[in-house]
């Protein structure tokens, strides 16, 4: 398993994006709008940053985390992007 699909941005789902992120895996992110994956990547992103304030991370993991997410508002789109290409 290399790549992991989210459903539902809130709470819940940016936080398992996160640390799925964070972990190494590709991410897809899916909300129904564009205004709701923007507040979860925010979330996301003030997270990843307190952790570079503790010491707990680098600014490199918050890079290479931010970029193994991929959101998109097409349930279809995301969960395709997700699968292995055969």
């Amino acid at each position: 398993m290399k790549n992991i699909a989210v459903i539902g941005s809130g709470t819940m789902g940016n936080g398992i994006a996160h640390v799925c992120a964070q972990s190494g895996y590709s991410v897809s992110l899916i909300d129904i709008s564009d205004k709701a994956l923007e507040k979860a990547l925010a979330t996301i992103t003030a997270n990843l940053d307190r952790m570079i304030t503790k010491g707990t991370i680098t600014a490199e993991v918050k890079t290479s985390t931010l970029a193994n997410i991929k959101t998109y508002t097409q349930l279809k789109e995301g969960v395709k992007k997700c699968r292995p290409c055969h």
